[in-house]
């Protein structure tokens, strides 16, 4: 039986997220107004893996992203992104990094900028608690005092069902074929589900913050 596909040919057909830089318009590695465009693949290599973590951080950045800028490309720099709980637990540690990755929001060690701070993402990434249950996410852009949050409900995904038992062997090295073929089909089935529904995903307005 054949190996699962690279995820660039698992999906080839999923919207990019458009997001303007524009300290990459000033040195030209953008023309003026052309965006990055970021897919999954690029936040699985950015990862190093495919799983429901990046996924679900993929979709927060997309949905959340599309609510903040309903008729305009997002833009680097002006997106602040607060992250529901501690950076050192996997959802959140590993999700606040992918999202960094896609909007450059960064903590204290970020881009401070071009000169008078053009461009800074120095102090747009933080962690600590928003109300509410499941892995919470808040983006605003704290210029014009809009703010969303993004909640994703990782309770609600399907589980690996009996290929759960294969992971120690496939970790080990020592699964047969169809042992690791039936663990991976089962693994992205659930990435796969995360990509594309929004039924695990909610998003409403925020009080701004500041």
């Amino acid at each position: 039986m054949a190996e699962p596909t690279r995820p660039d040919a698992r999906y080839p057909d999923a919207d990019p997220i458009r997001i303007r830089d524009p300290v990459a318009e000033v040195l030209g590695v953008r023309e003026s107004g052309e965006p990055f465009e970021i897919g999954y693949p690029d936040v699985v290599r950015a990862a190093g893996h495919s799983c429901p973590t990046a996924a679900g951080a993929y979709r927060i950045a997309e949905l959340g992203l599309a609510a903040l800028y309903p008729d305009d490309l997002p833009v680097r720099g002006e997106v602040a992104v607060r992250v529901g709980g501690p950076r050192d637990e996997t959802a959140y540690g590993v999700t606040g990094r992918l999202l960094s990755f896609v909007t450059g929001a960064a903590g204290e060690d970020g881009f401070g900028g071009l000169p008078g701070g053009f461009g800074k993402r120095r102090g747009l990434l933080e962690y600590g608690p928003i109300d509410g249950t499941g892995v919470r996410v808040r983006l605003s852009r704290p210029e014009v005092r809009d703010a969303v949050v993004v909640t994703y409900d990782v309770g609600a995904l399907p589980g690996l069902g009996d290929a759960k038992r294969h992971l120690p062997a496939v970790v080990e090295g020592t699964a047969t074929p169809d042992e690791a073929l039936a663990f991976r089909e089962a693994w992205h089935r659930r990435v796969d589900a995360v990509l594309s529904s929004d039924e695990f995903f909610t998003v409403e307005a925020s009080d701004a913050p500041g």
